[in-house]
């Protein structure tokens, strides 16, 4: 794929990144043979206006070819422990991210490595690489030697709540930022009051919508404080189905009155504390939109509801695009097609890369995706790297990964949250 001039802006934008906090995986700037030199910090959210001179990230997106820009909208899956067959693909589309799952672990230091291994082929073209996981603890965990913590309705039994929800997103935050994951597809912002529920149950922090709401905001603040990209999922609101989105698409029949009072407040909250990722679900839900589209392809759901009436400018993702619930109704490259087109910004794990980026790029240089949305998209994406300090430091110091990942402390928190919640205290 050709790539323009225009990205070698990015030193510009490297150089004009927010100042960030420094997050508990250290300040201080490390090398290893693992990666180059890294410093591990937290941008906090800023506006156009807080820069001066020229926003080197709008200056970006005007200079990259279209074919770079659908690049950033996806969020594929990568193969093995190393690096190699994942830098690959990496070169070859420049997707804005990636997701590990299990069986890209083996320990701290060589995921770290990976991590190290795709961002250096990322930064080949100067744009560095989400790179995120499904690490809810409880029973959705991805990492088989993370320190581990309770499901979410386990967290919000105990009596201190907001300590043990924040406990667990700092510890699981300040480990998945140590070995080169900085995105986390978590926390679930669902509020579960369906007990027939197949997907959702103990993921979520409970019934009471204001109780999830308020946790979702203090496991926000927390990821973010580690600088991990948050994501509040899985919106408009997946706790009341007894169909599974893996396997089927579920209807939910709430009316606008219902969401309002039920499934929005986790999200508004979200919103309010600025979180980095919303994630979309797989799910129709007629009080909202009368069409019969999924919520990941509805414009009247993800534009007219989240962007306009919630006031969310930040990144909206989809929820798997190998799911029956994307897939059931038009098939995955126009899934992805009009996911787009609804408003969503990233695609995650279509079930053939080549094809979904094929039917993108068409659906782009035909019109029926405006340029405009595209740049939209890609400029949001952009901004969110830059916020969360990835431009200036994409690498992370492998040689210390064991010493964060179960560490002393680590594990210490980790007996106390859970002595909480067997004792209700």
């Amino acid at each position: 794929m050709r790539r323009t001039g225009g990205l070698r802006l990015l030193a510009a934008v490297a150089a004009a990144t927010v100042t960030a906090s420094v997050s508990a995986c250290g300040g201080s700037e490390a090398r290893s043979d693992d990666g180059p030199a890294r410093r591990t910090a937290a941008g906090s959210r800023t506006t156009p206006s807080a820069r001066s001179g020229p926003d080197p990230v709008v200056a970006l997106v005007r200079r990259m070819s279209t074919a770079d820009k659908v690049g950033q909208l996806f969020i594929p899956t990568v193969q093995g422990t190393t690096a190699s067959a994942g830098a690959a693909m990496v070169e070859q589309y420049h997707p804005g991210g990636v997701i590990y799952f299990p069986n890209n672990f083996r320990t701290a230091r060589q995921t770290a490595t990976l991590s190290n291994g795709l961002q250096r082929a990322a930064m080949k073209s100067r744009v560095p690489l989400l790179i995120g996981t499904d690490e809810e603890q409880g029973i959705v965990s991805r990492l088989p030697y993370i320190t581990r913590f309770p499901t979410n309705k386990a967290l919000a039994s105990t009596k201190n709540p907001d300590d043990d929800v924040r406990t667990a997103a700092r510890v699981t935050g300040e480990e998945l930022r140590a070995v080169g994951i900085n995105q986390d597809f978590a926390p679930v912002a669902d509020v579960n009051v369906n007990p027939r529920n197949p997907v959702i149950g103990v993921r979520s922090f409970g019934a009471d919508p204001q109780k999830v709401a308020h946790l979702v905001g203090v496991a926000v603040d927390a990821y973010r404080a580690t600088g991990v990209v948050a994501t509040a999922k899985h919106f408009p609101g997946h706790g009341d189905t007894a169909t599974d989105s893996h396997t089927g698409l579920p209807v939910i029949k709430h009316s606008m009155a219902t969401w309002e009072r039920l499934d929005a407040p986790p999200f508004k909250t979200a919103i309010a504390h600025h979180v980095d990722m919303i994630m979309t679900a797989h799910i129709v839900v007629p009080g909202l939109d009368a069409s019969g589209d999924p919520a990941t392809m509805s414009k009247t759901v993800l534009t007219g509801l989240l962007r306009e009436k919630l006031g969310y400018d930040g990144v909206v993702v989809t929820d798997s695009l190998s799911m029956a619930g994307a897939t059931i109704k038009y098939g995955a490259p126009e899934a992805a097609v009009r996911a787009v087109r609804a408003g969503a910004d990233m695609l995650l794990m279509p079930p053939s890369l080549s094809s979904a980026y094929r039917a993108v790029l068409a659906a782009v240089r035909s019109g029926r995706i405006p340029q405009s949305r595209l740049d939209q998209a890609v400029t949001r994406i952009l901004r969110m790297k830059q916020e969360r300090g990835l431009f200036r430091s994409p690498y992370v110091d492998a040689s210390q990964a064991p010493r964060i990942v179960g560490s002393a402390e680590h594990r210490t928190a980790a007996r106390r949250v859970a002595a909480h919640v067997r004792s209700g205290r």
